[in-house]
């Protein structure tokens, strides 16, 4: 059992956003360890549903009452200084602590907390690792930030010392946790909303590093020159994976495709073969993803035949190229988080794996500012498709104060010789491709939004 006396003090906790994919697992994990946990949220949902179960009172709306009887309130970042809670938590003098530092608080009371962080393909790996070590019997906490299927959630309460967390760069939010090992998939250029520039990015990497103990584990991208840089930062040997780069301690070679798109590859440790590896999933990129993974699990003494069996048995995280049906039986339709150039390439690079007739990608950008800054990036990623549509940019924490719309994306694309077209009303779009499409194509819905929706459209008979 991980120490808790830091946070013993502490008898009953309420949690404002309490059905948040991170709040929800922190929840469930207090709730364990023998604490009184009440929560609040503004809808009802599966995950509230899950909670009620545990024992955890959720109120749908606002619950002064259980302000009134909690030693500490817990908030997510999407709720503001003049939520009715928060105003009677300052009224009674009960401190409140967002999200991401109590988090923090719990990394300490495992004295082992393997945190996966970088620009992209967190949740893929940190799913990746958390089968792996639930394969080898090691009984982890888990945190991960989409549904998994074998967890039947988002996260797992455990007994044991490991505390698998992603851990995300935006708002610096990774500086608050007291990891042992980290793995960092990639830097890139994004949150750019926050960090002004790249320097910024890679400055909260480079103090990100420097949290890891001298016995601690660092994994690192080697086909990445952005994360081998931050070997300067630390005393700690890094273990490094890459396909590329051939001075790797893990590579992946002799990788092949199969009619699914889904890899296999030879994988050799420090030149000495180590074995062959086979995914469940498509894309270069995942094959990175699951490099990372063994790299990690070696370290920690799982069994070669523990990672090649989860591995295999991985078949992805929910919205992350994710088959969600198909239209008459012939026409595929697949769902996709990603909402960031590099992410849309990868993808598309996932989908030239595959054997379809045409591609239809309906895009949903993601946050005023990423389109903005990011708009010739996200034009060139979208060319990779046969037909393009694009819905009206989802605001998400932001207001529109850069002019900028997904008109301007369509215009860069018509001006790169590229068809595509603005539609933004959901059903408008479900209609024209339905019209439109023919067998043995693929669609992909793409974006962080509500973008998904349109996919439950085209199935719908």
């Amino acid at each position: 059992m991980p120490n808790i006396d830091t946070i013993q003090k502490y008898k009953t906790i309420h949690m404002i956003g309490i059905g948040g994919v991170s709040m929800s697992g922190i929840a469930a994990i207090l709730k364990n360890w023998g604490f009184t946990v009440t929560g609040s949220d503004w809808a009802k949902s599966e995950t509230i549903d899950k909670l009620n179960e545990l024992g955890v009172q959720v109120t749908i709306g606002h619950n002064l009452e259980a302000i009134a009887n909690c030693d500490i309130v817990v908030y997510s970042a999407a709720i503001k200084e003049d939520d009715p809670e928060m105003i009677e938590a300052k009224r009674r003098g009960i401190p409140t602590i967002e999200r991401a530092d109590f988090l923090g608080e719990l990394t300490r009371c495992y004295q082992d907390t393997i945190c996966i962080s970088g620009t992209h393909g967190k949740t893929t790996t940190t799913s990746m690792i958390s089968l792996c070590f639930l394969e080898a019997l090691k009984d982890p906490s888990i945190q991960v930030g989409a549904y998994l299927k074998p967890l039947n959630g988002n996260y797992k309460v455990g007994n044991s010392e490991y505390f698998i967390i992603e851990a995300c760069e935006y708002v610096e939010s990774f500086l608050k946790f007291s990891p042992k090992a980290e793995i960092i998939l990639n830097i890139d250029n994004d949150h750019l909303d926050y960090f002004k520039n790249f320097e910024n990015i890679k400055n909260a990497f480079v103090k990100y590093v420097k949290l890891l103990p001298d016995n601690g584990v660092l994994i690192l991208n080697a086909d990445d020159s952005n994360c081998l840089d931050l070997t300067q930062y630390t005393n700690i040997q890094p273990i490094t994976y890459g396909i590329q780069n051939k001075d790797a301690d893990f590579h992946a070679n002799n990788i092949i495709f199969d009619v699914d798109g889904f890899p296999e590859f030879d994988l050799y440790y420090k030149d000495s073969f180590y074995g062959k590896i086979k995914l469940s999933v498509p894309g270069t990129h995942n094959i990175l993803n699951a490099l990372a993974c063994i790299a990690l699990c070696t370290q920690y003494g799982i069994e070669k035949d523990a990672i090649q069996s989860a591995l295999l048995k991985f078949t992805g995280a929910h919205r992350r190229f994710e088959l969600k049906g198909k239209i008459d039986n012939k026409i595929s339709v697949y769902d996709d988080y990603g909402h960031h150039p590099t992410e849309i390439l990868a993808v598309a690079k996932s989908l030239s794996h595959k054997k379809y007739h045409h591609s239809w990608v309906i895009f949903q950008p993601h946050t005023y500012s990423r389109t903005k800054n990011l708009l010739k990036d996200f034009a060139n990623s979208l060319l990779n498709f046969d037909h393009v549509i694009v819905l009206d940019i989802y605001a998400a924490r932001e207001k529109n104060i850069y002019g900028i719309s997904s008109k301007d994306l369509v215009n860069q694309l018509l001006s790169m010789g590229k068809e595509a077209k603005y539609i933004p009303d959901f059903e408008e779009c479900a209609s024209y491709v339905k019209n439109n499409v023919e067998e043995d194509d693929i669609v992909l819905t793409l974006g962080a939004g509500t973008v998904t929706d349109i996919g439950l459209m085209l199935l719908e008979k």
